[in-house]
């Protein structure tokens, strides 16, 4: 749906869009590309396998996605997103600040489980279905500007962490991006309207909008496995970086700092791209083009040793991230609409949640068995490979 053209909704779509770019500025950028900043000091630190640093994320995903994914999109087709998203913001920033004040693995995979639900509640879901409803014919353009908040985000807070991981140690630093992410999201997503058309009282069919013909259809399990395995691979490959630069090529802080930024910059404009093409072109190209960046930007890491090949991975990898996460409500809403969206994405976004939950520990679990990364990044190429066939299956018109 369009808004009218009046100043009153276009202000609101600003409001929104706004909202939603704060939010997963936070809840994405900082948190999830944050904290594997601050793995290899864990792994000296407490003693800890790499597996054991990755699993925190493992674990938590597992357990809150099959249990919260679906009820969170039935809570956003019933009342909206706007309450998820503060308890979301709150959970997902007291989070960090908990993980900054541990000392043992059961408090770390404790607060890390908090860490999973702010994302479940505050993250993606509730934000692609808010945009969803607030935009229609721009709607790409809504999402692209909406998840640059996650590309800067990201790109600021290795930099960030560096520099309040030099000032005050790494677990302060921890909590000091804890109570930034609060800041930051928290007053835009308390003021944010609900479309009136979308609130469950004012429009009881959307809450009772029929969903199980979705998953009869051969596009959603399509859909579904496309997603899992383009996730799992950049999930797999973003949780395991540090460790790699850091532990396993030795380079500086301050220099794994600059190509971890260098990736988030790049899925700015992977963002902004696949965004403005999302809205010109078929959204299943445009995915299957998203897929293919990713599966030819890993076998660059078995050259990271390079400076020049390390950067161009960074870049490339980097425009794949930024069209990967986007790029999945947007064909979702095009092959099956908005009304039952949020009840869609939950299921979506729970299979994406334990791809890229197991994906990292199964790669760091490899490298604490072989020594190497080898065959861990082998099988993260597999999958984005995988990921693009699916995608190449999907219908490109709406089924129903």
């Amino acid at each position: 749906m369009t808004a009218p053209s009046g100043l009153p909704s276009r202000l609101a779509q600003v409001h929104v869009t706004a909202t939603a770019f704060l939010a997963l500025f936070s809840i994405v950028g900082f948190a999830l590309y944050g904290l594997p900043f601050f793995y290899d000091f864990m792994v000296r630190e407490f003693g800890w396998s790499r597996a054991q640093v990755t699993s925190g994320n493992a674990y938590s995903k597992l357990l809150v996605g099959p249990l919260f994914g679906f009820v969170a999109g039935w809570v956003v087709d019933r009342f909206g997103p706007r309450r998820l998203m503060l308890a979301g913001i709150l959970m997902a920033g007291g989070a960090l600040v908990g993980l900054g004040a541990i000392s043992s693995l059961s408090m770390f995979y404790f607060f890390y489980l908090f860490n999973a639900l702010g994302y479940v509640c505050g993250g993606p879901l509730p934000n692609q279905v808010l945009l969803s409803r607030w935009f229609d014919k721009s709607r790409g353009k809504a999402m692209g500007v909406a998840y640059l908040g996650i590309g800067i985000g990201g790109a600021i807070v290795p930099m960030l962490a560096y520099r309040l991981t030099v000032l005050l140690g790494w677990q302060s630093a921890l909590m000091a991006l804890g109570v930034m992410m609060i800041m930051i999201a928290l007053p835009a997503a308390y003021f944010v309207k609900e479309h009136p058309a979308s609130r469950g009282t004012q429009n009881p069919e959307r809450e009772t909008a029929p969903v199980g013909w979705v998953f009869k259809s051969g596009a959603f399990y399509l859909l579904a496995v496309g997603s899992m395995c383009s996730i799992g691979a950049v999930g797999g490959t973003m949780q395991n970086l540090k460790l790699f630069l850091s532990l396993d090529q030795e380079l500086a802080q301050d220099h794994i700092a600059r190509v971890l930024s260098l990736v988030l910059v790049s899925s700015i404009v992977g963002r902004l791209l696949m965004g403005w093409l999302a809205d010109r072109l078929p959204k299943k190209y445009v995915m299957l083009l998203i897929y293919s960046i990713v599966a030819s930007a890993l076998p660059l890491l078995f050259f990271a040793s390079t400076p020049p090949i390390l950067y161009l991975f960074a870049v490339v990898f980097g425009i794949g991230l930024g069209g990967d996460y986007m790029i999945i409500p947007l064909m979702a809403a095009e092959i099956f609409g908005v009304r039952v969206l949020g009840r869609l994405m939950g299921v979506i976004l729970t299979a994406d949640g334990v791809a890229e939950a197991l994906s990292p520990m199964v790669v760091a679990a490899i490298r604490d068995h072989t020594s190497t990364y080898s065959l861990g990044f082998a099988m993260l190429i597999g999958l984005a490979a995988m990921g693009a066939t699916a995608v190449a299956f999907l219908p490109r018109r709406k089924l129903a």
